[in-house]
């Protein structure tokens, strides 16, 4: 017997599923509610299948990036970031200065539940905070206030254990200095915001936050430590109040050291005193005694008023007003300008200074550029004390030829020395590493002539003069020695106060570095003979330097014979009547083997 079934019902092919595909029963009406329902599963049974749609894509477009996104495309988003402060890095690209990624800690009081408790549990994780501040800014009805800025890992993973609501966490950098103390006259500092407060970190302070790549500087680190380490040892061989030293290539102007102590953490820096923030390197400005002969003895002879035979009277002191020059060491003969300078006598300097003039004198070293504020590029600079040239006397002068009533910092000094053995070729100083595009001074302020004959006779300051305590086996170093009297604060000379410098360049024969070092206020010992002149205590100082350093900057010491044809060379400038006529080595007295008048 055949099954009856509803009209039009034999051609169906949809499954009787109860509340999604079943057909309403026809044997009656159904009523508005079922419709409504009916339709209602419809729509839910569309939009289910958008979402199934929607994650089976998003799914599989996050599997194809995963196995086969482009690297470029990942760096490109992540490049709309904003960057971190440049690094500040050494010539050889050993960091100095970098930003690292930290999270500052901040509260929305508004969503703050219970000030109370919320403080007491901060205050169990970040124990030095204020407590009444923090009370204060639970309750100030701010969206977000900072409570502490630059959080360590331990401190950030203990506060957000609290899980205190309205506690939230941003993105920060801090500033770090790895190497210490050690650049920090250099490189500088920055507040806790990274603005950059002294040093290379505040004169290029936009340059680091607008450009990300880093900032080369001319210091070599292994030159600054080696000169720091040298400067330290010798304040507590001699008593040393404090110490400078400078470390610059002719050719370029590089500074590759630049040393001030005592020194600061720039990372602390807030903690420092003013003694260890002052730069004596280049704010402090200093009378540098006798290391001043190289440059009136340069433009005597240059200028044609002296020449290297020409004998003064040595013998005598000079009267001028109510002061009297006199030389450490006494001669009992008149000298030649070449034993004058060998030598460092004051009366003999001062003589030759009365030939050509102030006014003369004064222009020289307004183009050695020692008159004027020297550019760096740091702020701490200081600006020459020197008398404007209605006020420069005789007595100016005078005193002016062997470094006494004009005072320079070391980077002006550093940079003047350079030109006269630079074959007068300007050199300009620089802490920042130049390029090979980088095109040297071709004016010239002496003749190279000149030039030569005052290497000559900085080689014979270290092999005859003052200055024995510099001679390093293997390399031609010339030099000068110098020793001031220190000046107090009512402008008097103190008795038994100085400082003490010695200015080496090497290899002499073609000059390429120059080492300066200076001690405030050094003392004598048993070693020194009771001496504290720069040929006793800095001399020897720059000698370790130069040992350390020439290897590292590429330059073998030289064979013996090789050394005695180079130094026939030197020497060759100043003539065979001065050559003949320099006494043999030894002949002069422990006293004048170091010796400058203050």
């Amino acid at each position: 017997m055949k099954k009856w079934r509803f009209p039009g019902s034999e051609n169906t092919s949809q499954p009787n599923l109860p509340g999604l595909f079943s057909f309403p029963k026809r044997h009656r009406l159904s009523t508005p509610r079922e419709q409504a329902l009916t339709l209602a599963k419809a729509r839910l049974s569309v939009v289910f299948l958008c979402f199934a749609a929607a994650w089976v894509l998003i799914g599989a477009r996050l599997g194809y990036l995963t196995l086969f996104g482009d690297p470029q495309t990942t760096v490109a988003r992540s490049s709309d970031t904003p960057i971190a402060r440049a690094d500040i890095t050494d010539r050889n690209g050993t960091v100095l200065a970098t930003s690292l990624p930290t999270t500052s800690l901040c509260v929305d009081s508004r969503a703050i539940i219970d000030a109370d408790e919320a403080a007491k549990k901060l205050l169990s994780a970040l124990p030095d905070l204020n407590a009444k501040k923090l009370g204060e800014d639970l309750r100030n009805g701010k969206h977000c206030t900072i409570i502490r800025r630059h959080l360590t890992p331990r401190q950030h993973n203990e506060v957000n254990r609290l899980g205190i609501a309205g506690v939230n966490f941003l993105p920060d950098e801090h500033r770090i200095y790895p190497a210490g103390n050690l650049t920090a006259h250099v490189v500088g500092y920055s507040d806790i915001d990274n603005r950059g407060l002294a040093g290379i970190e505040k004169t290029m302070d936009e340059r680091l936050d607008d450009n990300p790549q880093p900032l080369t500087l001319a210091v070599d680190l292994r030159v600054q430590s080696i000169m720091r380490r040298e400067l330290q040892a010798a304040m507590k061989a001699y008593r040393a109040q404090a110490a400078a030293g400078i470390v610059m290539d002719i050719r370029t102007g590089e500074l590759l050291s630049l040393v001030s102590l005592p020194d600061f953490d720039p990372s602390r820096a807030g903690s420092a005193n003013d003694k260890q923030m002052f730069n004596r390197a280049t704010l402090g400005v200093y009378e540098m005694g006798s290391t001043f002969k190289i440059f009136n003895t340069a433009y005597a002879l240059d200028s044609g008023s002296a020449r290297l035979s020409d004998i003064y009277d040595t013998t005598h002191p000079l009267e001028i007003g109510r002061h009297t020059i006199r030389d450490f060491e006494k001669e009992d003969r008149n000298l030649n300008v070449a034993e004058i300078f060998t030598h460092s006598s004051n009366i003999g300097s001062a003589r030759m200074a009365q030939r050509f003039g102030g006014e003369r004198q004064r222009a020289f070293l307004t183009r050695l550029g020692l008159i004027d504020r020297q550019p760096l590029e740091i702020p701490e600079v200081g600006t020459p004390l020197v008398p404007s040239a209605k006020d420069w006397s005789e007595a100016t002068t005078m005193t002016a030829s062997f470094g006494q009533g004009i005072a320079v910092n070391a980077v002006q000094l550093v940079s003047a020395v350079a030109t006269v053995v630079n074959d007068g070729h300007p050199v300009h100083p620089t802490l920042i590493k130049r390029d090979a595009s980088y095109e040297p001074d071709v004016d010239t302020v002496i003749s190279p002539h000149t030039s030569a004959i005052m290497r000559g006779l900085m080689r014979l300051v270290v092999t005859h003069g003052t200055a024995k305590k510099a001679n390093v086996e293997g390399y031609l170093v010339g030099g000068k020695t110098g020793t001031a009297q220190k000046s107090s604060s009512r402008k008097k000379y103190m008795e038994n106060a100085r400082l003490s410098s010695f200015l080496g360049t090497f290899p002499i024969n073609a000059p390429r570095y120059i080492v300066f070092a200076i001690l405030d206020d050094p003392k004598g010992n048993a070693k020194t003979y009771g001496f504290a002149t720069g040929g006793w205590v800095v001399a020897p100082t720059v000698n370790n330097v130069i040992c350390q350093i020439a290897p590292l900057l590429g330059m073998p010491p030289l064979t013996k014979e090789t050394n005695r044809t180079a130094e026939r060379q030197v020497l060759k400038p100043l003539g065979s009547v001065i050559i003949d006529g320099t006494p043999a080595e030894g002949a002069t007295t422990y006293a004048a083997a170091g010796s400058e008048t203050p």
